[in-house]
């Protein structure tokens, strides 16, 4: 499974936040959800309470993985693949059959959200590194909430998706997989 971080704000406006409303999901900076997922999976299918979690880098800082051991045996195995580099290795790796992941956080910009493109730069078009640690200092300290005890979720859930279990929120937020024949067509791209 594949998680694409998607910013919240997309289905919030903004015109009726207070400043005790800003929170931020579990993290160590502000990427997508893999740690709550991460954690959220750990409680749900294993009854194991992890409280924090512990990324271990493979081939550079921006493809990391985290895994959970149960009797020694390792029962989930989640990465972090940020920068098109990374997710074109994992693309590889994913074609090759040689990719052992459950869920994969695929995130376009290198180091993760706050360095993206539309962040300050230095004059000369490079990253403005004292920015980014100034920003990150700020982002850890808004207080973490869990995403479903935030009450825009639960009201996007009661107002848009029409309750918890509806068949909107199964025709919303869940789908399903399926093997897909090999196409011979010359338009296939090769990474």
């Amino acid at each position: 499974i594949f998680g694409v971080d998607l910013p919240f704000c997309c289905f919030l406006r903004f015109d009726d936040l207070k400043e005790g409303d800003v929170v931020r999901h579990d993290g160590k900076r502000s990427d997508g959800y893999l740690e709550h997922i991460f954690k959220h999976a750990a409680k749900e299918l294993f009854g194991m309470d992890v409280k924090e979690i512990t990324y271990k880098a493979l081939k550079n800082k921006d493809f990391q993985e985290v895994t959970l051991e149960k009797d020694g045996e390792t029962v989930l195995r989640f990465a972090a693949a940020y920068g098109f580099r990374n997710i074109q290795n994992m693309v590889l790796k994913l074609k090759k059959g040689k990719f052992l992941y459950h869920f994969v956080e695929v995130l376009a910009c290198p180091g993760g959200c706050l360095n993206g493109k539309g962040q300050a730069q230095t004059e000369d078009g490079k990253p403005d590194r004292a920015l980014l640690a100034q920003m990150e200092e700020m982002y850890t300290a808004i207080p973490v909430r869990l995403p479903e005890t935030n009450l825009h979720v639960q009201r996007m859930y009661q107002d848009w998706l029409e309750g918890m279990d509806s068949k909107k929120v199964q025709d919303t937020l869940h789908t399903t997989y399926s093997a897909v024949s090999q196409s011979t067509s010359s338009l296939d791209i090769k990474w």
